[in-house]
């Protein structure tokens, strides 16, 4: 769907730069998504891997994240293996719905409730990064636990459009759970992708 070069706005690596892969197509359905402009993969042109590499090596990046949509609808492996050979790091930012295809050296697993995650996704996340729409959503969160290994790191996200109601709901969540870390989307506090 698109490439751009900017900050990563969310989660362990908030903060750092990064040149983002869109991949489009997702079926996932989440009624606050972003960027519902990249379910339909139909809307979007065909790029070839090597054209996604010349505009990461455009950039200074050093980290790679591929995202969506859903990326994991598709197999990756080609993709990691040409940019990790290029000595870039690959990151994925998934909701887990399908196995992982591609060789990742960081996996941001959100799980949506719309289509629930595969175990075997679960077992490869580096961070666990739940958006809270709802109230209930902190304890769903709590399911998955269990599911990730036990490095796995642990983060909780307002959705954006209702952070104000759900931050001090998360904050007291966390005081009661402090292996829970804050997520904030700092990208659209900063005004960028």
């Amino acid at each position: 769907m698109e490439t751009f070069y900017s900050i990563q706005g969310e989660g362990f690596y908030q903060g750092h730069a990064a040149f983002f892969i869109r991949l489009a197509g997702c079926n996932v359905g989440c009624v606050w998504c972003d960027v519902k402009e990249s379910w339909d993969a139909n809307q979007h042109p065909l790029v070839s891997i090597e054209n996604l590499l010349d505009e990461v090596q455009k950039s200074k990046a050093e980290i790679v994240i591929i995202t969506g949509g859903e990326p994991m609808m598709y197999d990756c492996t080609s993709l990691c293996e040409i940019l990790q050979k290029h000595g870039y790091k690959t990151h994925l930012e998934t909701s887990g719905a399908y196995a992982l295809s591609g060789t990742w050296d960081w996996v941001c697993l959100s799980p949506k409730k719309f289509k629930a995650p595969v175990e075997a996704a679960l077992k490869k996340a580096d961070e666990l990064k739940v958006v809270v729409f709802h109230k209930s959503d902190l304890e769903w969160a709590l399911q998955h636990v269990e599911k990730v290994r036990p490095q796995c790191l642990l983060f909780l996200q307002p959705e954006w459009s209702k952070e104000k109601e759900m931050l001090p709901l998360i904050t007291e969540f966390i005081q009661e759970n402090p292996k829970w870390k804050l997520s904030l989307q700092i990208h659209k506090y900063m005004g960028v992708r």
